[in-house]
C-alpha cells in the first residue's frame, strides 16, 4: 500500500473499555485481521499494560507505537498507534475482576477519544464494552456509553441504532421499565426518532430515499384501538407528520411481522418503540456481528453489541466479530460523510 492510500484511509479511534474485560483481547484479535487495517488507520485509547497481558495469551506479534496525539499516527508500517492512558501499574487490575479503577480508566479512554474526534484528529470512535457499575463507582454517573457520549458532545437527543449490513433497528425508548414505555411515548419523540433515523440512513449509509417501517406498540398495532390507542393517537400521528415532510415511511405495523419483512429486504430500517422489541429480533439474526451506532452526534460512534464478558477475559476465547463489524461500519460512515456532508442534506424533518 502506498503512502497516498495510507493518507486516504480514515483514522479510527478504538477505546479499550473496561480493561478487566475482553476489550484488550478483541482489540488485538481485530487488528491482526487484514480487512481491518486495510480499511483504516487504527489508534487505540487504552492501557499498554492490558494489551501486554492480552498479548501474552494471544501472541499476535502486533506492534504498538506510543503517541500523544492522534495527529502523530505513523503513516505506514505494521505498527498501530496507542494513546496510553493507564498510569497505574498493570498489577493494579486483574482480568475478569472489575474495579473502580477500571471504571475510571474506561471513562478516561472515552473522554480522550471523543476529544480527539471533536478536534478532527480521528474520524470515528469505536468503543469496546464498559461496566456501568464501575463507571458510576468512579464518579461518572451515566446509564452507559450513550448518555456519557451525549454529554461529552453536547447532544440533547441521541438515538440508538442496532445495525448490520442488511438489517437496522432504531429505538424510541431505551433503558426504561416496560411498564413505563406507554407513558413515555409522545408524538414529538417518535417523530424525532424517525427523522434522525432517516437522516442517518441518507448521510451515513448512503440511502437516497430510505424505506422506513414503524413498529406498533400493542399487539396487532392496537387492532384499530381495540388493544390500546397509542398506535393511533401517538405513533400513527407521528407517521403522518413524517410523510408530510417527504419521508418514505409506513406503519405502525404489527411488531410480530414487521421485522420478518425487514429482514427479507422490504425496508431499510425499522423504528421500534422499546428496547427488547427491537433488540430481540436483531440479536436473533446478528448476535455475533451486530453493531451499536449512536445517531445524531457531531462525531461518528459505533460499538460492539455485547458486554464485558468477564468470564471470558484472560482466556483468549473472546470473539472479535462484533468489533470487526463496528470498525468496518465506522469506516463506511466516515467515507459516506466525506461524500455527503451534513449541509448537503435535504431539509427533511427540519422546520
Amino acid at each position: 500500500m502506498n503512502r497516498e492510500n495510507e493518507s486516504i484511509r480514515p483514522v479510527i479511534a478504538l477505546t479499550m473499555g473496561d480493561a478487566a474485560g475482553i476489550g484488550p483481547e478483541i482489540i488485538l484479535k481485530a487488528l491482526i485481521r487484514p480487512e481491518v487495517t486495510a480499511g483504516c488507520r487504527p489508534v487505540v485509547f487504552g492501557r499498554r499494560g492490558a494489551l501486554v497481558k492480552a498479548e501474552r495469551i494471544l501472541k499476535t506479534g502486533l506492534v504498538f507505537s506510543s503517541i500523544y496525539d492522534a495527529a502523530e499516527i505513523p503513516p505506514g508500517g505494521s505498527g498501530v498507534g496507542l494513546v496510553d492512558l493507564g498510569a497505574a501499574p498493570e498489577s493494579d487490575f486483574l482480568s475478569g475482576k472489575p474495579a473502580e479503577a477500571t471504571g475510571k480508566d474506561s471513562a478516561e479512554f472515552i473522554m480522550a477519544a471523543v476529544k480527539a474526534a471533536l478536534a478532527g484528529r480521528v474520524e470515528a470512535v469505536v468503543t469496546c464494552p464498559i461496566n456501568k457499575q464501575t463507571l458510576n463507582q468512579a464518579g461518572y454517573h451515566y446509564q452507559g456509553h450513550t448518555q456519557f457520549l451525549a454529554r461529552l458532545t453536547g447532544t440533547d437527543n441521541v438515538v440508538m441504532m442496532l445495525a448490520a449490513e442488511s438489517f437496522k433497528v432504531t429505538l424510541v425508548t431505551i433503558h426504561v421499565p416496560l411498564r413505563d414505555v406507554s407513558g413515555l411515548l409522545t408524538i414529538k419523540d417518535v417523530l424525532e426518532t424517525m427523522v434522525i433515523t432517516w437522516e442517518a440512513l441518507r448521510r451515513d449509509f448512503a440511502f437516497r430515499s430510505p424505506r422506513l417501517a414503524v413498529a406498533g406498540l400493542n399487539p396487532h398495532a392496537g387492532e384499530e384501538g381495540l388493544f390500546g390507542r397509542e398506535d393511533i393517537d401517538i405513533i400513527g400521528q407521528a407517521v403522518s407528520l413524517a410523510r408530510e415532510r417527504g419521508m418514505n415511511i409506513s406503519g405502525p405495523w404489527p411488531a410480530d411481522t414487521i421485522f420478518y419483512r425487514a429482514a427479507r429486504g422490504e425496508f431499510d430500517a425499522v423504528v421500534a418503540m422499546y428496547h427488547d422489541q427491537g433488540l430481540i429480533p436483531f440479536k436473533l439474526l446478528h448476535f455475533a456481528d451486530g453493531v451499536n451506532v449512536t445517531l445524531n452526534m457531531p462525531i461518528i460512534r459505533t460499538s460492539v453489541d455485547h458486554g464485558t464478558a468477564y468470564d471470558l477475559a484472560g482466556t483468549g476465547r473472546a470473539d472479535e466479530s462484533s468489533l470487526v463489524a463496528a470498525i468496518r461500519m465506522a469506516v463506511t460512515m466516515a467515507e459516506n460523510r466525506k461524500r455527503r456532508p451534513l449541509n448537503h442534506l435535504d431539509a427533511v424533518g427540519k422546520e
